[in-house]
This record gives structure tokens, C-alpha cells and sequence, in this order.
């Protein structure tokens, strides 16, 4: 990473969060024309970070005309407040089932402490600040907004979240993904190859909603994905496929795994980390369940709720 950001091509910047430890999380800034949208946010504390990478690109807060939310779980979504307070002209961009949620964070950070705890919480975002609802806009599926001319167009695509769209840039080839194309941490690359995994963290995973989101996205023959965990990934097509399969390997291990409640989280947890170190090349695999153990974590817990709703769902459509 140079100074404050990774340049890419297409006058795309990936800012590192400082989210946790290095290169978890990215914000990632396009510019056109000196005017500049931001995809995803990330905590509070990604503030500095991105003003610092703004200003070194000789770029003022005045021209940030947009923030895209790809989702409002926190590590993506939990700065937007203290962003737009910085940024007078911006509009806040989230998908309707997850604009209340900027306006009013309360019952989004009751959840996140429902997974994190309440210590944990604070450490990781502090205080979420509201949103005014007039600097909200909830697009549609398929609306394209101009940034000085350049097209960019959400895309509903959930699976991960209900809650989740993908930005797509026409001009760039390219699609801005959130959580929908998994996650692709750089520590754990092979000789440039990235080591993709999906993100079927709680709560509204969805199988097979989130592969037909996968296959929109390929549909579009991107020239790369920019992840949110971590920045940009090539070779799409192959990467598409591995991600379906691991998509459904995933839910494999969760239907086969025993007990009910933490018991049944726990074993998931442990099947997925076999899984992981199999499937990934020798070299990484030292390192693989220090950088992945919060992820896996969370995936086993999506999993095993998406079993239980599934369960749920089942024994209500019983006669």
C-alpha cells in the first residue's frame, strides 16, 4: 500500500479502514472529474484514514457527491454517520431495508451487540451517529446515478443481507461488492492468487438467494471485483466458480453437523476449519486460522441459523 491508499486503474483507491488489524477492510473511493463516490465506510475510526487519502489526492470533503452503502452490517456501514458530517454535499445511497437503520442506528447497534457483546461493540465502533433521513436516498434495483458523467448503477443482490446491493461501474468494468463475492484477505494470497471464501455471517444468509446474486454479478463479465475484504480481485470468472462450490460445501458441512444451539455452531466451526485448511494452498495454510478464526466464527453461526430458520419455516408450512 502507497501513503494512504492502493491506486487501481480507472482512478479507483482502496483506503485502508484500519478496521481491526491491517487490510481487513477496505473503503474505496472513484474519482471522475474531481468529483468522488465512496463505497462502504467502514467504523467510525475510518474517518482520518479516508480524509488523509482525500487530501492527498488534492481532494476536498466538498467533493464527495455520494456514499454507497453496499450494506449496513457496521464494518461496512457503522461510520456513515460521522462521514457525512464531514461531508457537506455527499448523499447517503442505502438499500430501503437498511436506510432506517441509518436514520435511526439503535435497533442496528442492539443487534450488533447481540453478536459482539456490548464491550466489544464500543471497542469496535463506538458511538453510531444518525443520518439526517433528507441526505438518504434508497434506490432501486437497476438505478444508475451520474458521478460527473460517469455511470454507476445498484444492484439488489441479497443472499448475504436483505439488505445488500452491489455498485456496478460501466466504465471501469467493474463491480463494487460488498460481501456478495465473499472475501479475499491479501495475507492469505499465493503467488498473487487470491484465497476467496464466502461471507454467510448472521443474520439473513441465504443459500441459494446469494449464489443467484453471485451469477448476476458474472453475468455482467466484470474485468474485477472490488470486495470490501480486501479490494480487488481478478480472474472473476474462476473465482465465480469457486465461490459457488464453497457456497455449497458450506452448507454441506452445516446440514451435516450435530447437536442444536452452540453446539451445533461450535461443531460447524470446527468443520469449516478443516474444510478451509484443505482447501487452501500449503503456503498459506499456517497462517489461515489466525487470519480467518473471526470469519469463521461468524459463518458458523450464519449457517446454523439459516438451519434453524429453514427448520422454522418448514414445521410452519406442516398441514
Amino acid at each position: 500500500m502507497q501513503n494512504n491508499f492502493i491506486s487501481w486503474p480507472g482512478n479507483i483507491y482502496a483506503v485502508d479502514s484500519g478496521y481491526v488489524r491491517p487490510e481487513l477492510a477496505a473503503v474505496h473511493l472513484i474519482v471522475e472529474a474531481g468529483r468522488v463516490a465512496v463505497v462502504d465506510t467502514a467504523h467510525n475510526h475510518a474517518l482520518p484514514h479516508f480524509l488523509a487519502a482525500l487530501a492527498e489526492l488534492g481532494l476536498t470533503p466538498e467533493a464527495v457527491d455520494y456514499i454507497f452503502l453496499t450494506h449496513v452490517h457496521l464494518d461496512h456501514a457503522g461510520g456513515s454517520g460521522v462521514y457525512m458530517a464531514c461531508l457537506p454535499n455527499a448523499k447517503l445511497v442505502v438499500h430501503p431495508e437498511g436506510a432506517r437503520h441509518m436514520i435511526d442506528p439503535s435497533r442496528l447497534y442492539a443487534s450488533t451487540v447481540a453478536v459482539y457483546g456490548e464491550e466489544n461493540a464500543r471497542l469496535l465502533y463506538g458511538e453510531l451517529v444518525p443520518v439526517p433521513a433528507d441526505r438518504v436516498i434508497e434506490p432501486a434495483d437497476g438505478q444508475v446515478f451520474s458521478l460527473a458523467g460517469r455511470p454507476l448503477q445498484c444492484l439488489y443482490t441479497p443472499g448475504h443481507a436483505k439488505h445488500h446491493y452491489c455498485l456496478w461501474d460501466e466504465r471501469a468494468r467493474a463491480c463494487f461488492t460488498g460481501d456478495t463475492f465473499g472475501i479475499a484477505y491479501r495475507e492469505l494470497y499465493v503467488e498473487g492468487e487470491p484465497f476467496l471464501i464466502p461471507a454467510t455471517t448472521p443474520t439473513q444468509f441465504d443459500p441459494e438467494v446469494l449464489k443467484d446474486s453471485v451469477r448476476r454479478l458474472l453475468a455482467l463479465e466484470p474485468e474485477a471485483m472490488y470486495l470490501t475484504h480486501f479490494s480487488r480481485v481478478d480472474g472473476v470468472e474462476r473465482l465465480g466458480e469457486q465461490l459457488l462450490r464453497r457456497i455449497d460445501d458450506f452448507v454441506a458441512l452445516a446440514e451435516a453437523a450435530p447437536g442444536t444451539g452452540e453446539d451445533r455452531v461450535k461443531a460447524i466451526h470446527e468443520a469449516i476449519k478443516r474444510y478451509l485448511l484443505a482447501e487452501a494452498p500449503a503456503a498459506c495454510r499456517e497462517g489461515l486460522e489466525h487470519v480467518l478464526s473471526v470469519d469463521m466464527g461468524l459463518n458458523a453461526q450464519g449457517l446454523a441459523m439459516w438451519i434453524e430458520r429453514r427448520a422454522s419455516n418448514q414445521t410452519r408450512k406442516q398441514p
